[in-house]
């Protein structure tokens, strides 16, 4: 049995015939399979039939030069890795090819074969291991994972497809969406899947900031430029630095800070409060909101011109009450990471309790989802999630006006006056079902859907084992 051999494809772009035509025959003579092109208008025409694995380029060419195609290449977050050949190089070029443009290496003219050749098999294989990681990130997004997000529905996957798309660029992205559909998971994925996902990822919440600090927490300052600062302290932006910065809420900054908010992205510059040099920022900007923000603009709260530089690439987040299918899916990871974090052991939930969880209407979305399997999980301890460990006020049908709801157990009434706390229905509650059980403990752990653990922390924490008949 044969297995077929990848064929590596490498694209030789410089403007002098004699050295492109020699350069490509002998790479050819390597076994790779080569095509070239004049400028690096021409390469990117190629690129678009031969999706090169490594990029030979010359640096001084007509139409479009080399670092003009490499940063090209880097906007859209191509995975060729590029060797870049020049008869006028120097350090300070060669540094800022590789590190600012994400060239993968630098040679001088004339070009050793021998050196060429290795970078050529290194390069290519970082470019199939971008590749595999870019079809691994698909594969995933399939099953219902990107990130720490969650959602096999249309709805999600029709997110997930933006944000794959919109990731490996550098435009600004618009995030919006109800409180808590995961705006910030969603700019932590499009970080995660960027060519900057080795940086750093900042985010700032605009409607948690006073106003007499937000310009300092973005911009930040130098030592007594205002009364309190002590000493020079780095913005968000600087921060940021080869990263992402995240402006949460945006719609609740000062209108103030949104000119100079607005300056800082066109020029991609920004000063310190108190300072006299602005620093250059390569820094991705996001952006979300959970209000329209055509409404902000029609009120005057917002700057028009601020919101077209944000809303390169809208993504809007679905709220919970329209993916409920994803339900599922969401309560086997939430479960996961609660079980973590509080040492307990739920698997699942029951039947009934899954129909309460698609019948609610969650109005607070993933966050209220995720605080009500909390809630559920601390009360379960271990097992299965049942109707009574779901919050009360799920209760299904509304009991008839005027009337107290009434829970039953195994024929056992339990009545409750209108007033009456959780903490007080929870220890009624479990007093009744041990009398009914004559204080046979697991029958009432097993009736009230606890772990016999759980019931005996809760009689602990009220001070008794030895629970009177209810009256």
């Amino acid at each position: 049995m044969h297995t077929q051999k990848t064929v590596i494809r490498v694209l030789v772009v410089d403007d002098e015939e004699n050295q492109r035509t020699a350069l490509a025959s002998m790479i050819a003579l390597w076994g790779y399979s080569v095509e070239t092109a004049a400028d690096g208008q021409e390469a990117l025409e190629k690129l678009a039939t031969f999706p090169a694995h490594v990029i030979v380029t010359d640096l001084n060419m007509p139409r479009m030069t080399g670092q003009e195609l490499l940063r090209h290449l880097k906007e859209v977050g191509h995975p060729a890795a590029a060797i870049v050949q020049t008869a006028f190089g120097n350090l300070e070029t060669a540094v800022a090819t590789i590190h600012d443009l994400g060239a993968f290496w630098f040679l001088e003219k004339p070009v050793q074969s021998q050196a060429l050749r290795l970078l050529i098999e290194r390069g290519a294989a970082q470019s199939r291991l971008t590749e595999q990681a870019d079809t691994l990130r698909r594969e995933l997004s399939y099953h219902g994972y990107l990130g720490e997000m969650t959602g096999t529905s249309k709805k999600m996957q029709e997110v997930f497809t933006l944000i794959q798309q919109v990731a490996p660029s550098r435009a600004a992205v618009l995030i919006t969406g109800e409180s808590g559909t995961g705006k910030e998971l969603a700019a932590r994925a499009i970080h995660s899947l960027s060519p900057r996902a080795a940086g750093p990822f900042v985010a700032i919440n605009c409607a948690a900031m006073p106003d007499t600090l937000m310009e300092s927490e973005l911009f930040g300052h130098e030592k007594g430029a205002f009364t309190g600062a002590v000493e020079r302290r780095a913005g968000c932006f600087e921060l940021a630095q080869n990263g992402t910065v995240l402006l949460d809420e945006i719609g609740d900054m000062p209108s103030a800070t949104q000119a100079k908010l607005l300056r800082v992205l066109e020029d991609q510059r920004v000063r310190r409060l108190g300072g006299k040099s602005e620093i250059q920022l390569d820094v991705r900007v996001l952006a979300s909101t959970n209000a329209p923000l055509d409404v902000a603009i029609r009120e005057g709260r917002f700057r028009e011109d601020l919101f077209y530089r944000l809303n390169v690439f809208p993504i809007p987040l679905p709220p919970l009450r329209e993916r409920k299918e994803d339900i599922p899916a969401l309560l086997a990871a939430l479960l996961e990471s609660v079980n973590r974090k509080h040492g307990t052991r739920v698997t699942d939930a029951s039947p009934e309790a899954m129909e309460r969880l698609m019948a609610h209407s969650w109005p607070g979305n993933i966050r209220e989802l995720r605080n009500a399997v909390e809630r559920a999980t601390i009360l379960a301890g271990e097992g299965t999630i049942r109707p009574q460990h779901l919050p009360p006020a799920w209760s299904g049908a509304s009991a008839p006006a005027g009337r107290p709801a009434t829970p039953t157990a195994d024929g056992a009434e339990l009545h409750l006056a209108v007033g009456t706390t959780v903490e007080q229905a929870e220890r009624a509650l479990i007093e009744l079902t041990l009398d009914h059980t004559k204080n046979n403990k697991t029958r009432a752990a097993e009736i009230l859907g606890i772990s016999q653990k759980t019931l005996f922390n809760k009689l602990k924490e009220y001070g008794t084992h030895d629970v009177p008949a209810a009256s």
